[in-house]
C-alpha cells in the first residue's frame, strides 16, 4: 500500500517487531521536536540520494535499461529481466519495487515534515528555519512523485497504511500534486528566505535550493503539457555556475551511487554505444565526455558497451547535479516548438548544438553546426528529441521523453534493438499484495 518501509527509519533504530532499543527515540520524540525534525529532513536527503538504497540510483539504473542507455552486464536475474521487458516482464522484478518503496520512503519522510514541522512554536523552530525546512520537503516528494509518473501509469500521492490502504492517482493528478508542493516550496522560500542556520546545518552540501524547485517546476509543467508556465520557469534559471545544484558524496560512506552501479569492478551496468541513439553525429564532442570506447558487450543483449567517464559518475566522491541547465534551454525548446513558435525553438536548439564545453557550468558540450534541418513542427520536435538524449544521458527521463515524442512503442515479442522495451512498468507484486482493493490493473506494455 505504497509504504513496505518505515518513513522514518533513518531517524528510529528498527521498524519491525524487533526488540525495542531503550536508545533509540520514539517515532512521537522524532516527530515533536526540532531536533528529530531537522534530523529527519537530514536523514531524507541522504535517503535520496544514497548509494545502494536510494531513489537517485534507480530512477538512472533502471530507466536507463528499460530506455536502452545502458546495457546489463551480470548475470542476475532481476537485471536481465529488466532489459528483455515486454509484456512477460514479471511483477516480482527486485529492481521495480527498489523505485517504488525508496520513493515512498522519502514521501513517507517528507509528509512527516510538512504534517510536523508547523506545530513547532517559533521559539522551538525559528520562521527562517522552518521556511526552508518545509520547503525542502516539498521539494523532494515532488521530485519522487514526478519520477514515479515517469515509470507507472498511476500513482498514491501519499503513503497508506494497513487501515488506510493507499487510493491511487491518475498521471494528471499526481503531476498537479508535484506542481502544488513546488509552488508552495517557492512560496516559502520567497516569503520567509531560509537562514544561514538552515543552510549550514539542515540542507545538503552542494544543493541551491531555489534553482532545484525552478527547475523541477520547469520539468514537470513541460510533462503536464503546460508550454507557456514551463517556457517561464526554465527561464527564470541563468544559464550560469551560480545556478548548479549537485548532490555531494565522499569516499566513506555516502558514496557515488552511479559510480558503484556503472563504473566500479564488477558493477551491473555499462553505457550503451553511442549513448544508444541512431544516427548519432560521431563528432558531437558529448560522446566522449561520457563514454569511452571499449570492446565489451552486455550480457544476454550482446549489445556493444563502452566506459562511463563523465566527471559527475567517475569517481567515488564526485558530485551529481541534481538537473543538468541545458535541460532548462531544451524545455523551452520543446515548449515552443508545441506552441507552434518553430523559430524561436531552434534558436535554444542551437544553444545546445553550439554549445563548447568551457562555456557550460557542466562541462557538457557538443561544438556542433547550427541546426540545418527542416523547419517543420516534426523535424524539430525530432532534433529536440535527439538532443535530450544526449544532453540528458543517464537522468533517468529518457523513458519519459520517449513517450512524449512519440517514438516507436515497444514491440510486443522483445528486441533488444527497440528503442524501449515497456511504455511504464507493472506495480510491483508487494503493493498489489498488501493493496488488492485500490491496486489498478497492469498496463499490458
Amino acid at each position: 500500500m505504497a509504504t513496505g518501509i518505515c518513513a522514518i527509519s533513518l531517524i528510529l533504530s528498527s521498524c519491525s517487531l524487533d526488540y525495542a532499543n531503550p536508545n533509540a527515540a520514539t517515532e512521537a520524540q522524532v516527530l515533536s521536536t526540532r531536533e528529530g525534525l531537522l534530523g529527519l529532513a537530514i536523514g531524507m536527503q541522504q535517503f535520496y540520494a544514497a548509494n545502494g538504497t536510494g531513489v537517485l540510483e534507480s530512477y538512472i539504473t533502471r530507466s536507463g535499461v528499460t530506455a536502452r542507455e545502458l546495457v546489463v552486464t551480470t548475470t542476475f536475474q532481476n537485471p536481465l529481466d529488466l532489459e528483455v521487458g515486454g509484456p512477460a516482464f514479471p511483477t516480482e522484478n527486485g529492481d521495480i519495487l527498489a523505485i517504488w518503496q525508496r520513493s515512498y520512503r522519502v514521501i513517507g519522510m517528507a509528509d512527516n515534515i510538512i504534517a510536523n514541522v508547523p506545530k513547532l512554536t517559533d521559539v522551538q523552530l525559528p520562521p527562517a528555519v522552518r521556511s526552508g525546512t518545509l520547503a525542502l520537503a516539498s521539494l523532494y516528494k515532488a521530485m519522487c512523485l514526478g519520477h514515479l509518473v515517469m515509470y507507472f501509469e498511476q500513482a498514491p500521492i501519499a503513503v497508506g497504511t494497513l487501515a488506510a490502504p493507499a487510493t491511487f492517482r491518475n498521471r494528471a493528478d499526481v503531476l498537479a500534486e508535484a506542481l502544488r508542493l513546488l509552488d508552495d516550496a517557492a512560496r516559502q522560500i520567497a516569503t520567509t528566505p531560509p537562514n544561514p542556520e538552515f543552510t549550514n546545518t539542515v540542507l545538503a552540501r552542494g544543493v541551491n535550493l531555489s534553482t532545484t524547485i525552478q527547475a523541477m517546476r520547469a520539468r514537470f509543467l513541460l510533462m503536464a503539457g503546460r508550454n507557456a508556465d514551463a517556457i517561464q520557469a526554465a527561464t527564470a534559471i541563468p544559464q550560469a555556475a551560480a545556478s548548479v545544484s549537485n548532490f555531494t558524496f565522499d569516499a566513506q560512506q555516502n558514496r557515488n551511487p552511479i559510480f558503484l552501479s556503472i563504473v566500479q569492478a564488477g558493477s551491473s551496468y555499462a553505457p550503451r554505444d553511442f549513448f544508444g541513439v541512431a544516427g548519432l553525429d560521431t563528432n558531437d564532442q558529448r560522446l566522449r565526455f561520457f563514454m569511452s570506447p571499449n570492446a565489451r558487450v552486455g550480457n544476454a543483449s550482446r549489445l556493444g558497451a563502452d566506459n562511463l567517464v563523465v566527471p559527475f559518475f567517475a569517481t567515488v566522491d564526485a558530485s551529481i547535479p541534481v538537473f543538468r541547465l541545458g535541460e532548462m534551454l531544451l524545455i523551452r525548446a520543446e515548449a515552443n516548438a508545441r506552441l507552434g513558435n518553430l523559430a524561436t525553438a531552434i534558436e535554444d536548439i542551437n544553444r545546445i548544438r553550439t554549445k563548447i564545453r568551457t562555456a557550460d557550468p557542466h562541462g557538457i558540450g557538443a561544438a556542433l553546426p547550427a541546426y540545418s534541418g527542416a523547419m517543420t513542427a516534426e523535424a524539430v520536435l525530432n532534433e529536440i528529441y535527439a538532443q535530450r538524449c544526449v544532453e540528458l544521458y543517464l537522468t533517468g527521463m529518457r523513458m519519459e521523453d520517449a513517450r512524449r515524442f512519440g517514438r516507436p512503442a515497444p514491440p510486443t515479442v522483445p528486441v533488444f534493438t527497440s528503442e524501449r522495451n515497456r511504455n511504464f512498468y507493472p506495480y510491483p507484486s508487494l503493493e498489489r499484495d498488501n493493496n488488492r482493493t485500490n491496486t489498478p490493473p497492469d498496463p499490458a506494455l
